[in-house]
């Protein structure tokens, strides 16, 4: 295993129209039935990009508010059959998510905090050839990439959340916790910015 190589966590998007056409359970259905392995990779059970991660569907590009659950229990059916490549926790200091990124060569992992309250991490699964394809988040991005966006804690210290990938397959990031009255303060000064 090599060292991890440290991301940079954005938090200014240049992307303002990413995410218009909303995943909806019945084109997923059809778009995962083709049968392409590398899509049943990136979104298939266990994958943190996967919309049925949570056992029910729910479009990744919406955000989901993932620390307010228990992973032991919302990843129970997965930690059980062995499909699961995501897990998060907390400490008193951190909050923690490990996630298999889809492989299909060298990763074009991003992670992006949106406003001091989401955080964003998307990337392409497939190569694009394309001159478009700089814009495939604005349209079925599901054909060319991946999301999973995740609300963060109101005590998430957002601005100093890192992010690593080993072996250009395991991500990992860790956002550390602040008091809650400070949290605000900072949530409120993310909008001025």
């Amino acid at each position: 295993m090599t060292s991890p190589k440290q991301l940079e966590v954005q938090s200014e998007d240049r992307t303002p129209q990413k995410w218009c056409i909303s995943l909806r359970e019945d084109k997923f259905e059809n778009f995962l039935s083709q049968g392409n392995p590398t899509v049943n990779k990136v979104f298939g059970d266990g994958s943190l990009f996967s919309p049925f991660l949570f056992r029910k569907f729910f479009d990744p590009s919406d955000a989901f508010p993932l620390w307010d659950l228990e992973s032991d229990i919302l990843l129970s059916h997965l930690r059980s059959s062995g499909q699961t490549t995501v897990d998060w926790s907390q400490t008193d200091k951190e909050y923690v998510l490990k996630a298999e990124l889809p492989g299909v060569g060298k990763n074009s992992v991003q992670v992006y905090v949106e406003n001091g309250k989401v955080v964003e991490i998307s990337g392409l699964w497939r190569n694009q050839r394309e001159p478009r394809a700089r814009e495939w988040r604005s349209g079925h991005w599901w054909e060319h990439g991946f999301v999973r966006r995740l609300e963060l804690p109101e005590n998430a210290d957002w601005r100093r959340i890192e992010a690593s990938v080993n072996d250009d397959i395991y991500l990992e990031i860790r956002i550390p916790k602040c008091d809650i009255s400070r949290g605000k303060e900072e949530a409120g000064t993310a909008h001025s910015e």
